[in-house]
């Protein structure tokens, strides 16, 4: 453990990236460099691109991998609106920073959303990149279906009137667990990670506000809905089917809607693919990446 009460895996991911300053704020990138379409990976609640930290040590593409406004190693502002179509701005603006002219787009929990937005702007073609293939991992893309946790739920309520109370150690600690399925490979030390990444910088303080995210979801399904299922790219649902939040009913309505998904699903896996099981989700990844599109 580091000084600033970090695991030494955690700062290594940190001296590997850097920082880009973006709209006032300070932005933590981590990238790797490799060969072939770059991966762009983006993170979900109240997670942070270090959740994929396993996945992308078994890649051999070049990787970008952000920190969303609010997460991880980037600034926590308080009064920031935390909106998921500004942390799509976020990820345009990084990706112009880095280069980044084409991508395999890698999303999980929130920045499921987050991608469907990037992909509706791909379908108006107004985005800045371009998109050659999607993989989608355990987050709540139809909001309708998704099973809240107690905390998620406790959250939403408290952020009505104390949108800036700085949410205490065992409550966040608690929801997390709430997150994990019983039995699915999440160790201590991955939620201690989790948990240091999330109380950095204040942290705590805004994961009220950032619960907007699941407000939005419901005010802009449609769109967002629109933006998965009529992306002509491929698009890859690799999902844990013992998930607690995001059930394996949203694959099925996924199937439904856009038949030509490809699904990839581990009865033994939760929520957090990424690190329950990082070999098999690089696996894919990879697999989509050597497809070429």
């Amino acid at each position: 453990m580091g000084r600033d009460g970090l695991s030494d895996r955690v700062t290594a991911w940190r001296d590997a990236g850097r920082y880009l300053e973006l709209g006032g704020h300070r932005i933590f990138v981590h990238e790797q460099p490799g060969d072939g379409t770059t991966v762009l990976v983006l993170h979900g609640y109240p997670g942070s691109s270090h959740d994929f930290a396993e996945v992308v040590g078994r890649l051999s593409a070049p990787v970008v991998a952000p920190d969303l406004l609010g997460y991880g190693f980037s600034d926590k502002p308080t009064r920031a609106t935390y909106s998921l179509f500004e942390q799509a701005d976020l990820v345009e603006q990084v990706a112009r920073e880095v280069g980044v002219q084409r991508c395999v787009l890698v999303a999980h929990d929130m920045g499921t959303t987050v991608a469907a937005e990037l992909l509706a702007r791909h379908h108006e073609g107004r985005l800045s990149f371009d998109v050659d293939q999607v993989v989608l991992t355990n987050g709540s893309i139809f909001i309708d279906l998704a099973r809240l946790t107690r905390g998620q739920r406790a959250g939403l309520r408290l952020r009505s009137w104390l949108p800036a109370v700085a949410l205490p150690g065992a409550f966040v600690r608690r929801s997390l667990r709430e997150s994990i399925a019983p039995g699915t490979d999440v160790g201590a030390e991955d939620l201690a990670d989790l948990l240091g990444l999330i109380g950095r910088g204040g942290g705590r303080r805004v994961l009220l506000r950032q619960l907007v995210y699941l407000e939005e979801r419901r005010r802009h399904q449609a769109r967002w809905t629109a933006g998965l299922v009529d992306f002509p790219g491929p698009v890859t649902a690799a999902w844990g089917l013992r998930d607690p939040i995001a059930i394996p009913a949203m694959v099925d309505r996924l199937g439904e809607l856009r038949p030509a998904t490809t699904v990839v699903s581990w009865p033994d896996v939760g929520h957090w693919p990424s690190l329950e099981a990082p070999d098999r989700l690089a696996a894919v990844i990879r697999e989509c990446v050597d497809s070429g599109g």
